[in-house]
């Protein structure tokens, strides 16, 4: 990222390829997918269970970290088991997140626009809003 913030004229691959890792992190449920799968290895019948979404739509969520390279995928038989493909990095990432939040005066709550996303979100998929409310 040094790169791109010290160079005047922007890399447009590379902030494409940022663009994709950061829409991959932006969506709630693939977040709750990857702080699942820092516990260890999982399959997308684990983490239907676990999470309360579609087949279909953890499915959708493996192939696109998958796709970004934050997932890795391993078959074993019929069985496909997925993992952090670079846990220590989506770790610091993490902690990065956390310290920016703070510098941005600990609002840890959503901006308007991401609340009225989630809540339609979450009236799809019977999931509490971000105010903790049943949409």
């Amino acid at each position: 990222m040094t790169m791109i913030l010290e160079r005047g004229d922007a890399d447009f691959g590379m902030t494409t390829a940022f663009a994709h890792l950061f829409q991959a992190l932006a969506e709630p449920s693939r977040l709750r997918v990857l702080q699942h799968l820092s516990t260890g290895e999982h399959r997308v019948r684990d983490l239907v269970g676990h999470l309360g979404l579609a087949q279909s739509t953890v499915s959708k969520h493996m192939a696109f970290l998958t796709d970004c390279g934050l997932v890795n995928a391993r078959a074993d038989g019929r069985a496909t088991w997925y993992a952090l493909a670079h846990p220590e990095d989506l770790e610091r990432l993490a902690a990065a997140a956390e310290r920016l939040l703070e510098a941005a005066g600990g609002q840890q709550r959503p901006c308007s626009h991401f609340s009225a996303h989630a809540a339609v979100v979450a009236g799809a998929t019977g999931e509490e809003d971000p105010d903790g409310r049943r949409a």
